[in-house]
């Protein structure tokens, strides 16, 4: 297969084909779809995904998850709404739930990379013990009566279009995170670390720094995506987020990053969490359970893990048989 072909059908191309097949099919076929008020929805309840899948892209790419990200934006929500009912400025009480996720994520990276602990075991961890921290803060009450200027930005468009307020300071976060993984020393180390950690150590790279730089750039948005979700859906409660972290962790998947490590593109992710958005809205369209919609998911979820699998067991096949026929002697007459 010839060198340009090949990057053609790389997995991230596809999911990005993908993507806009199901739109164009969306559009044509799916009453109510194309609607600004719809399209305005789909972005709107898909950027707490796509806003923790750009830290958590970068983590895999670099060989580690964060399963907790969903009960750190529970309790960054939680903590907003207790602060919110005692009286504090909400322009105080954002820096602060920002700065918890940031604590949050610094723990799960120092258990990580100076326990030398697995991640998944010790996020999985953390998911009980955030959520539960969650919910001894602000009980059972939801908080709904936050500032309207912050209700307004959450969850308004721009102008007449269909595009939320919102979009736009994600669109610059998502131009940051591609610059920091495909452009800079920082983002090639964790391409390294992926790869191989061992080998990345050898030659120089920081690792455990790096890696404990990404847990805490994940728990900091993750706290963002709380406050965001909290802001967006007028209602702060101990339970926000649930199960976010399956449909963040499929999307970056599905989008090609590696599980183990080392290999794909943050273009690739959040093809894959819009098309995984788009999939969720036009199954609501249709009148598909919440339960349907879980189990779609999770097929994704294994999807992505193969799929890029099996790609390279072939390419490595397909290479594998060149070489052999290059290796043979020709017949001469």
């Amino acid at each position: 297969m010839p060198e340009s072909l090949t990057r053609a059908v790389r997995w991230d191309t596809v999911v990005g084909a993908l993507l806009i097949v199901v739109l164009l099919f969306s559009f044509g076929f799916v009453d109510g779809f194309g609607n600004a008020l719809n399209l305005s929805f789909l972005i709107g309840n898909t950027l707490p995904i796509a806003l923790i899948a750009l830290p958590m892209t970068l983590l895999v790419v670099s060989g580690e998850i964060d399963l907790s990200v969903a009960s750190t934006a529970g309790l960054s929500g939680a903590v907003m709404g207790a602060l919110w009912n005692q009286g504090m400025a909400i322009e105080t009480i954002i820096p602060l739930c920002l700065v918890l996720g940031a604590v949050c994520g610094l723990v799960n990276g120092l258990l990580v990379t100076r326990l030398g602990l697995p991640s998944l075991a010790v996020t999985i961890g953390t998911l009980a013990a955030y959520r539960g921290i969650a919910q001894i803060v602000l009980g059972s009450d939801a908080v709904t009566d936050f500032p309207s200027q912050y209700l307004d930005f959450a969850a308004g468009r721009v102008g007449d279009s269909f595009l939320p307020q919102a979009f736009l300071p994600f669109l610059v976060l998502l131009v940051l995170a591609v610059v920091a993984l495909h452009a800079t020393p920082f983002g090639r180390s964790l391409f390294a670390i992926g790869a191989g950690e061992e080998a990345a150590r050898f030659a120089g790279i920081r690792v455990k720094r790096n890696k404990l730089i990404l847990f805490t750039a994940t728990g900091f948005m993750s706290a963002l995506t709380g406050v965001f979700w909290a802001l967006h859906y007028a209602s702060a409660r101990y339970d926000n987020a649930t199960g976010l972290e399956l449909s963040v962790v499929a999307s970056v998947l599905l989008g090609g990053i590696d599980f183990d490590g080392g290999k794909g593109t943050l273009g690739g992710a959040i093809a894959g969490v819009f098309l995984l958005g788009t999939l969720q809205n036009v199954m609501s369209l249709l009148n598909v359970s919440a339960q349907s919609q879980i189990v779609v998911t999770g097929v994704l979820l294994v999807v992505s893990v193969l799929g890029p699998r099996a790609a390279r067991q072939i390419a490595v096949a397909r290479a594998g048989r060149r070489a052999a026929a290059a290796r043979t002697p020709t017949a001469t007459p």
